[in-house]
């Protein structure tokens, strides 16, 4: 009798392990897609991954479907291990009722976040869904909501990283939007609140899916998204190098690695790295790649923003976040969406103890009506709010230019850098000399015999002067300045001081920030 109880149990098993069968799984690799459970076992230390729920069935009555047999309810979840860390992860299984989401489809996926929420680890959602279960009416919108309540109170205590591999629509895209990181599978993932269909009759738009909410139309475009990959299986393997480089929750510290790069290791290539002109761009990836350890960074939201980078790295062997101008684009200047970008991903890197590495040069905020309308003031503030809340320990180095507003976006010394030091290329100053210099020595110039040639001697005279990062050493808003070749040993010294710092705000419920 014990032995035909196994045989059941295993039959069971195998039933839903195959989920919607044969011709639907070949249907998804047809696609492009792997399944939720190829997915789940990629993601996975081969061996580690524990089921939950496996036996879990629906009760809806309504549309015949107490004649529908779902295995597994549409989604596969559980744990296991990644790089011998804990990790819980739910996947949406198109290949039964389309992944479609219902009351016991939602419970799994709660039960799962309830859990890492418990227990102090990091959660992946794989999506792959046609959406709500529109049989189970209410019963689907109220299992979203409280999937959404979960991502809110999980936010900043555990690491949260939604992959969208396959159509995400309507209410369900809000759960990824709520959490830390969004990867997206090029060409076979979509993510949007209303389809090209409803959006053609309400609007008359043609526009089909791909342009819609594809991968890159999230990561170039609307910045929702902040990874794309080529399939299921780089997508995963690009996870896991993520998560290498955040704690499991914000009680504990990013794993440290070792490494052979000499922390002492001169630099002598960046002593030459600017152009000699003060207005050529260069590309800012090329000092980061020279700092960090092996030259190896993660960036994060690439193809969003270009004009900032922001990154994960490590220094000696410690994850760092790094926010960085890149000059290669609207000459490193700071408007909306480099805003939008870098104050989200300083506020990821406090949530998670990741200490962080600003590399300034920045020329100012982008100037136009497109961005003074798009509430410029509004989104620029964001960055000073996160910066000033940020209690990780911050490393500032300027590099090339800093002045006004953005000098101190960039996390200057008011804004709570810890140190600060620049290169002696550094110009630190209200506005560029020649602004300042058709400013303050206007009459000058206007009443002189040779305007053009008095102009250039007094923006001569303004450079010498104030374009240098000396005045602000004077006062102490520049703790030193550096030869280039020493950053790296510099910035490893400055991050192994600041190991221990503690800093406490005032009690509060919360901040209050523009959004």
């Amino acid at each position: 009798m014990a032995n035909n109880k196994i045989e059941d149990l295993r039959k069971r098993r195998e039933t839903i392990n195959m989920g919607g069968g044969v011709k639907r799984i070949e249907k998804q690799h047809a696609n492009g897609k792997l399944t939720a459970r190829e997915r789940m076992n990629l993601l996975f230390d081969e061996g580690t991954f524990v089921e939950l729920d496996a036996f879990v069935k629906h009760r809806c009555t309504n549309f015949g479907m107490e004649k529908q047999d779902n295995p597994g309810e549409g989604v596969v979840t559980g744990y296991g291990m990644v790089d011998g860390r804990l990790v819980y992860a739910f996947a949406q299984d198109f290949t039964v009722v389309g992944g479609s989401l219902g009351e016991m489809h939602a419970a799994k996926i709660c039960k799962v976040q309830e859990n890492a929420l418990k227990v102090g680890a990091p959660i992946v959602g794989m999506n792959d869904s046609g959406g709500a279960r529109i049989q189970e009416a209410v019963d689907a919108l109220s299992g979203y909501g409280r999937i959404f309540y979960n991502n809110t109170i999980a936010s900043g205590v555990i690491p949260q990283i939604s992959v969208i591999m396959g159509p995400c629509a309507g209410g369900a895209v809000y759960s990824p939007a709520l959490t830390d990181f969004i990867y997206m599978v090029d060409k076979t993932s979509q993510m949007f609140i209303t389809g090209p269909q409803v959006i053609k009759t309400v609007t008359g738009e043609e526009v089909t899916a791909e342009a819609l909410g594809g991968a890159m139309t999230h990561n170039s475009v609307s910045g929702c998204a902040q990874f794309i990959d080529a399939n299921d299986e780089e997508c995963i393997a690009q996870i896991r190098r993520l998560l290498s480089f955040l704690p499991s929750n914000n009680m504990e510290t990013a794993p440290a690695f070792e490494t052979e790069d000499d922390v002492n290791r001169l630099i002598p290539e960046l002593d030459d790295i600017l152009p000699d002109n003060p207005n050529k761009p260069y590309d800012m990836l090329d000092v980061i790649g020279k700092i960090v350890d092996d030259g190896d960074f993660y960036e994060v939201q690439p193809h969003f923003a270009k004009n900032i980078i922001t990154c994960f790295a490590r220094i000696n062997g410690e994850s760092v976040g790094i926010i960085a101008n890149q000059p290669k684009f609207l000459a490193g200047c700071l408007d909306i969406s480099a805003s939008d970008k870098s104050a989200r991903f300083i506020r990821t890197c406090d949530a998670y103890n990741i200490p962080l590495l600003n590399i300034v040069d920045v020329p100012g905020f982008l100037p136009g009506t497109n961005q003074e309308y798009g509430g410029i003031i509004r989104h620029g503030a964001k960055m000073l709010y996160a910066y000033s809340e940020a209690t990780v320990p911050k490393v500032t180095l300027i590099v090339r230019k800093a002045y006004g507003g953005s000098y101190l976006a960039m996390c200057s010394k008011e804004l709570g850098a810890d140190i600060v030091m620049a290169w002696p290329s550094a110009e630190i100053a209200v506005m560029g000399p020649q602004g300042a210099a058709n400013i303050i020595f206007r009459n000058d110039i206007k009443n002189a015999q040779n305007p053009a040639e008095e102009r250039a001697k007094k923006i001569a005279e303004y450079t010498a002067e104030f374009a240098t990062p000396y005045k602000a050493a004077e006062r102490g808003y520049v703790d030193d300045v550096i030869e280039p070749n020493a950053s790296r040993p510099r910035l490893v010294d400055a991050f192994n001081m600041l190991a221990s710092k503690r800093e406490v705000r005032p009690a509060k419920k919360h901040g209050n920030i523009p959004l």
